[in-house]
């Protein structure tokens, strides 16, 4: 079962496979040597057909396999096997990036469009059924681009990162050990460029990326309020995330007046996650203190080289209880275009992902 642009389903798999090595041969001679190309009989063009195609050129052998008479024997299969790797998809992550995803672009953008009728693709925590590939064994753990659906078939594996700490809930590699903790990393410290004691504003504070920022700024010291949609996520932000302070953004009539009311020396650290309403007015706010304002995106693949270093420092966190991370886990596959919507709405409360299978 696989969950489709147009929602269909469909079941797929891979690995090995039979072969026929030869044709049996048939007293209809067109039937027997027809070629895949369906211009070739007997194995020759004739006159009229060379003619017909521009004539000359040398003739084409039969491309058809061996041909046998009687019935086919043992030996006329083959056991082929490819470098492709088969993949039973554990938990699929629901981030808003796909929805863009669902638009069709004229200017190329950084991911492609999904293809109506074909699986969609998104993060995921898959296991290894089968590989053809010598350096991934069988039963493996690693989290990348996957199918929504419950097998999926690649044949190009190196794009996948392969699962270090396996003792830890799998789960989090689609979102806290995963590209939305990477996110959160890379925008915070290699971007922000952080300061002890500076003064911190994130924006849909309780999601995937949101909530690891917010987190990354207090263990740098720094003074963190963050916003969300909905009060149950403020008192998340202040009791369990550790923010200073948190307001619903739904609630306030004067964004602007807000973030003054927080920040009455002005804001030193923006990250803006969601593009919404906080944007314009913390910049305003910004501007105040600063005088001189950066403002820069950026793709996490670009660092990803850097992912290694990040697995290893959040793990310890983790272990450590410095961390806390938030959840928000749909059960089976067909409920993923309903986790998938939510996120728009702000129905989450945390990262938003599928199980498919637990394990």
């Amino acid at each position: 079962m696989s969950v489709k642009p147009s929602l269909a389903k469909t079941t797929r798999g891979g690995g090995a496979g039979w072969r026929l090595s030869c044709l049996q041969s048939s007293n209809n001679d067109t039937e027997r040597r027809s070629c895949l190309n369906g211009n070739l009989r007997g194995g020759r063009k004739s006159e009229r057909e060379r003619e017909k195609d521009g004539g000359g050129g040398a003739e084409q052998e039969d491309c058809a396999p061996a041909l046998r008479d009687g019935f086919p024997k043992e030996s006329d299969f083959e056991v082929v096997t490819g470098e492709t790797v088969s993949l039973k998809n554990l938990y699929l992550s629901c981030d808003p990036y796909m929805r863009s995803r669902m638009t069709k672009h004229e200017d190329p953008s950084y991911v492609s469009d999904f293809t109506p009728g074909s699986a969609i693709v998104g993060y995921g925590v898959v296991r290894v059924v089968h590989s053809g590939k010598p350096n991934i064994a069988d039963g493996d753990l690693f989290w990348g681009m996957t199918g929504w659906e419950e097998y999926t078939l690649i044949e190009n594996p190196e794009s996948l990162f392969k699962i270090k700490y396996n003792d830890l809930p799998l789960s989090y590699y689609t979102g806290l050990l995963g590209m939305p903790g990477f996110t959160a990393a890379v925008g915070f410290h290699e971007i922000c460029s952080p300061q002890k004691g500076e003064y911190v504003f994130v924006s849909a504070a309780s999601g995937a990326v949101g909530q690891l920022v917010g987190q990354f700024a207090k263990l740098m010291g720094c003074y963190v309020v963050g916003s969300a949609g909905s009060d149950e996520k403020v008192e998340l932000l202040k009791n369990k995330l550790g923010f200073e302070e948190a307001f619903n953004y739904k609630k306030e009539t004067d964004l602007k007046a807000a973030l003054k009311r927080y920040f009455p020396e002005g804001i030193d650290i923006y990250f803006e996650t969601s593009a919404g309403r906080c944007l314009t007015p913390a910049s305003i706010i910004c501007s105040i203190t600063t005088k001189r304002i950066r403002m820069q995106g950026f793709l996490v693949f670009d660092h990803f080289h850097k992912y290694p270093e990040f697995e290893d420092r959040v793990a310890q966190y983790v272990r450590e209880g410095k961390i806390f991370y938030l959840e928000d886990i749909a059960e089976g596959l067909e409920s993923a275009p309903a986790a998938l919507i939510g996120l728009f709405s702000g129905r989450n409360v945390g990262k938003q992902l599928v199980a498919v299978s637990r394990e």
